[in-house]
């Protein structure tokens, strides 16, 4: 929910042609607090401190590969294309989690009816596990 979210608003304000969305920080800042609730409450108490240093390791850590690459991209051809860069890299990040989850934990998705539904089969995983 949390990457579709920030996705979708960074897509729509890289490519508008006025400015559509008025204030996307505040946006981002709610997406940010949504996915850090969720997070917390979805994990088990004896967990979440160690789930919560993943999510932050995994949000904070990427800024200083990130960052300079989409400092260059806005000072050579502009501030649009700098929010392009930022929702092709969430779009590449959902695919690579889809991927796998396809791939090793068995993710299905149909449509049925007007509705897209998915689902994660129970159970051993394709996965080889030693021992």
């Amino acid at each position: 929910m949390f990457v579709a979210a920030g996705i979708s608003a960074a897509t729509i304000s890289s490519a508008s042609p006025i400015q559509f969305v008025e204030h996307p920080d505040a946006i981002i800042v709610m997406l940010n607090t949504t996915a850090n609730a969720t997070m917390q409450l979805s994990s088990a108490p004896a967990m979440r401190g160690r789930v919560m240093a993943i999510f932050l390791a995994i949000a904070l850590g990427g800024t200083p590969i990130g960052a300079p690459f989409v400092g260059w991209v806005a000072d050579t051809f502009g501030p649009r294309w700098s929010l392009g860069v930022g929702a092709a890299s969430g779009i590449l990040a959902a695919l690579v989690c889809v991927n796998y989850l396809v791939k090793h934990r068995r993710l299905r998705v149909w449509i049925e009816g007007a509705r897209l539904r998915f689902s994660i089969e129970r159970g051993e995983s394709n996965t080889q596990r030693s021992p």
